[in-house]
């Protein structure tokens, strides 16, 4: 999703174009209301045990994710085969490889679906990697984009947009894209000059047949070449405009607010086809041997899509980026294995999360930064307000499409309560309904009764939407918009089309509003920020981790299971760190006395732009938090400490934060990256990227120069201020414990049910920031060395390679292994069952057994364990035979049955692995 393969300045919005000279700056069980249909293990979405003519296993042990870039092509990945064949893995996931804008980092930005990317060593390159990977027992899977193709400078490289562009809707290759014609009159809007059209006409020429702005090339409409400048313009089937037209009138949907990347009709049998071909050529050749779909729910009907591409696949493993919310389940009608694994992410974070400890900080959080309720200070209101900001304002044109389309539906149906709805309370309704929907988007279509679930939502949202009207009357534009989303308007093609727009629009609402904005305001405990995460309450106890795990092995026994991805915000080491500021919040909050002593309050207003209000004031505040923060000592601004109101410090006190809320920010993420000092190389882009998403004084669009050189400033002189000191000595402190929350997430990971997918360096402890800090490639052994994983030279390894790296290595070479060595104990023929420790700290202990073989205990929450005094009498009683702690020294081989006391279990180190040996 954006998330991937959009550069930093270009996460939030359409961004100034290149131009000559200067430029201005996603409820337990199947989803309700889905057909009844075999889980993957029996239905369509299973496949053989492996490939014919080959030891590749069809459905992977494990997967290992490579970031692609021209620094790291297939020939790196190749020479890196040896080492990660040793690890264990099943699969290599490689991120896209078709051909993209020259220079990506990411390749989701594809412009020809034809070829294989030759930055990266072209189709040769490619079936050079797969045929080392398969000598060496690993199979390929591959990232398809079919939402987006890219919108490149040099518009030749996209050749169905260059045809349709130059011309018009009568164009074979016009049926590609998302385009709505009527509302340009007839030709597209392509936001890409820095100024006004007036301005940039002397900037433009023609030459060699074609329209040049500065690095940009146009096509040109036949006929069209030797008119003057003003007329050529208008003569052309486009419209140049200024980019920042694109907010309100671009008329083509686009990949979230990015207007570089244009939506794809893939809903089109055709299109589908010739997007298709090159990879399904690739898989039919066995140079490919599994997929990963890109953002499902950008296309009309997900589905339909994935039926699709399973029956051209003949039902090849293949996972989708569904992010789901808490309570949500996968459509069970969807032939694939299951997710790309951010669902397992929430539940692997929410355990090693105290909830108790979370309310503290968040208490702390609205104390110390004195942030607004709609702006940082609760979820629900900074959710709600964020979403109405990005659809009255970022999202503004794809929302006016869809009213366009609702007032056309109900003028043309044959139901009279449709009729007399001003496009005003229209457009509101559909604001209302979309702001209010806890989900990334309902899955009704044209043709298909609407599920339960979808109707459910969409009732609840309704509830909540009419109190946004003051007229009952005009309130009732809301169950007309409801009405239209759920497909029960019959007639008009707007009116057919109305639930798939209807669930685009929500689903780039919901990734831009939330991931893209609110998870940057508010930020009591930045792990809890994630993909698929809830950060008001991210705290998750073993009984719903068990729950998950059994729905998994249950329904979706061979869906990938993440940690750390391109994606997250964070890689999973950085976030075991943060996850322990709950179990210490007084210590937080000491930290933070230190390094940020009363006086740089949070200034008083914003720059969100006018018309980010919602229609009504229902559930959104203006106040500020004023509850106190007892317990937590030190806390700025409670009884008997100073408030953040008081007057300036005095010199010499160290850097000063532009504010509180950055100040926060800044020290958990520190934290989180774990390197002291703090570089300021990593840490000033993330800050400013941070501060630029969430919004509320500077913006990419918009930018406050000098408030973000003041961030550029503090995280440059933190460092040396007292702060870094207080935040070194806190790290050491927790550095026992994070051993316990990395090693525990890393076998939890690779035991549970699913398929395991390794971030590239994440076999060590790799802490990372938000992109494009985890997307630097990694260094693997040479080619002539033995590829042994734990050798010095493995991704991540550096001379000073702590103790915990190898610990974690040793560990998941050791786990990887045994899945490959034992695949049935993992996989759909596999069982999984909870072991339930007794005694006073039971709770601090997760445990299960795979298929009555392989048992993984792991401590958590061990801060607060080491408080309680350890574990005193709680025991575990393993499973019936004989027992060996996998992860043990192989000279000091222990056998294990019966009732265990886990402070014996756990003497060694924090996790086991206990592999049965005998009766």
């Amino acid at each position: 999703m954006t998330r991937e393969g959009v550069p930093p300045a270009e996460t939030s919005a359409s961004v100034p174009p290149s131009a000559p000279g200067p430029a201005p700056g996603s409820a337990p069980g199947p989803a309700q209301g889905a057909a009844a249909a075999p889980g993957p293990a029996s239905g369509p979405g299973a496949a053989p045990h492996s490939l014919p003519g080959r030891g590749v296993p069809a459905a992977p042990t494990a997967t290992y994710r490579l970031q692609l870039q021209p620094e790291f092509p297939f020939a790196a990945a190749e020479r890196a085969v040896p080492y990660l064949a040793g690890l264990g893995v099943s699969h290599l996931h490689l991120s896209p490889v078709l051909t993209s804008v020259p220079g990506s980092r990411h390749g989701y930005d594809v412009t020809d679906h034809g070829t294989v990317r030759e930055e990266l060593g072209g189709e040769r390159g490619l079936r050079q990697l797969a045929a080392t990977a398969h000598g060496h027992g690993l199979g390929l899977v591959v990232d398809v984009v079919p939402n987006h193709m890219a919108v490149p400078e040099d518009l030749r490289l996209n050749q169905p947009l260059w045809q349709t562009l130059r011309d018009g809707p009568s164009s074979p290759c016009a049926r590609w894209f998302d385009i709505d014609w009527e509302a340009g009159g007839g030709r597209v809007l392509l936001p890409v000059l820095g100024e006004r059209l007036h301005e940039a006409l002397p900037l433009l020429r023609v030459e060699d047949g074609v329209l040049r702005y500065g690095t940009r090339v146009l096509p040109l409409r036949e006929g069209t070449a030797h008119l003057p400048m003003d007329r050529l313009c208008e003569a052309q089937h486009y419209r140049l405009a200024w980019w920042r037209l694109a907010r309100t009138e671009l008329n083509y949907r686009r990949f979230f607010t990015i207007s570089d990347l244009i939506a794809v009709r893939v809903e089109d049998p055709d299109v589908f086809a010739a997007t298709h071909h090159k990879l399904l050529q690739l898989l039919r050749e066995g140079v490919v041997d599994g997929l990963r779909v890109d953002h499902p729910d950008g296309l009309a009907d997900p589905g339909d899509h994935l039926r699709r591409l399973h029956a051209a696949t003949g039902g090849r493993w293949t996972v989708v980026e569904k992010i789901l919310s808490d309570g949500e389940a996968l459509p069970r009608d969807w032939p694939v294995a299951g997710t790309t694994g951010y669902d397992a992410l929430r539940h692997l974070d929410g355990l090693f999360t105290d909830p108790a400890g979370h309310e503290q900080l968040a208490v702390l959080h609205r104390r110390f930064t004195g942030v607004p309720d709609d702006r940082g200070g609760r979820w629900a209101e900074t959710r709600r307000r964020a979403a109405h900001r990005v659809v009255v304002h970022d999202l503004a044109a794809e929302a006016e499409r869809l009213t366009r389309a609702a007032a056309r539906a109900c003028a043309a149906s044959d139901d009279l309560s449709l009729r007399d709805h001003a496009p005003w309370a229209l457009r509101a309704a559909l604001r209302e309904l979309l702001v209010r929907l806890p989900v990334y988007r309902p899955y009704t279509g044209a043709g298909r009764p609407p599920g339960a679930g979808d109707a459910v939502l969409l009732e609840r949202a309704a509830e909540g939407a009419h109190a946004a009207f003051r007229v009952p009357e005009e309130a009732e534009a809301v169950d007309a918009v409801r009405k239209l989303a759920l497909g029960l308007v019959d007639g008009s093609a707007d009116a057919r089309e109305f639930p798939a727009r209807f669930a685009q629009l929500s689903s780039a609402l919901r990734a831009k509003s939330v991931e893209d904005m609110a998870f940057y305001r508010y930020t009591p405990l930045l792990s809890a920020c994630e993909v698929g995460c809830e950060p008001d309450r991210p705290a998750l106890g073993p009984d719903d981790f068990h729950a998950c795990c059994a729905r998994l092995q249950r329904d979706w026994p061979a869906s990938s299971t993440a940690l750390s991805t391109h994606d997250t915000k964070r890689s999973g080491d950085a976030r075991a760190a943060l996850a322990l500021l709950t179990e210490c919040p007084e210590e937080w909050a000491a930290l933070l006395g230190t390094a940020e002593p009363p006086g740089a309050a949070e200034p008083a207003g914003t720059r969100e732009p006018a018309g980010a209000e919602p229609a009504g004031t229902a559930g959104v505040s203006g106040a500020a938090g004023t509850s106190a923060a007892p317990g937590i000592p030190g806390t700025p601004g409670a009884a008997g400490t100073p408030g953040a109101a008081e007057a300036p410090r005095g010199q010499g006190a160290g850097p000063r934060a532009p504010d509180r809320h950055t100040a926060w920010t800044y020290w958990q993420t520190a934290l989180a990256l774990g390197v002291f000092p703090p570089p300021p190389d990593r840490l000033v882009p993330v800050l400013l990227k941070s501060v630029r998403e969430a919004g509320l004084r500077t913006t990419w669009t918009e930018p406050d120069a000098a408030y973000e050189e003041a961030v550029a400033r503090y995280a440059e002189e933190a460092p040396h201020g007292p702060g870094a000191d207080a935040l070194r000595t806190l790290a050491d402190a927790l550095a026992p414990h994070l051993r316990a929350n990395v090693l525990g997430a890393a076998l939890l990971h690779l035991t549970m049910p699913g398929v395991p997918d390794l971030y590239q360096g994440t076999e060590h402890v790799r802490r990372a920031l938000v992109d494009p800090d985890n997307r630097a490639p990694v260094a693997f052994p040479a080619a002539d060395g033995d590829g042994a994983p734990g050798t010095a030279g493995g991704p991540g390894a550096v001379p000073g390679r702590t103790a915990l790296d190898a610990e974690k290595e040793a560990l998941t070479v050791t786990a990887l292994r045994l899945r490959a060595r034992h695949p049935e104990l993992f996989s759909v023929a596999g069982s999984y069952r909870p072991l339930r420790p007794q005694g006073e700290n039971a709770r601090h202990c997760v445990a299960f057994v795979r298929s009555g073989a392989v048992l993984t205990a792991v401590t958590r929450l061990s801060l607060r364990l080491a408080a309680r005094g350890g574990w005193g009498s709680t025991r575990l009683t393993l499973p019936d035979g004989v027992w060996q702690d996998a992860l043990a020294p192989h000279d000091a081989p222990r056998a294990l049955r019966g009732d265990q006391a886990l402070d014996s279990l756990f003497a060694r180190a924090p996790v086991a692995l206990l592999v049965r040996t005998g009766d």
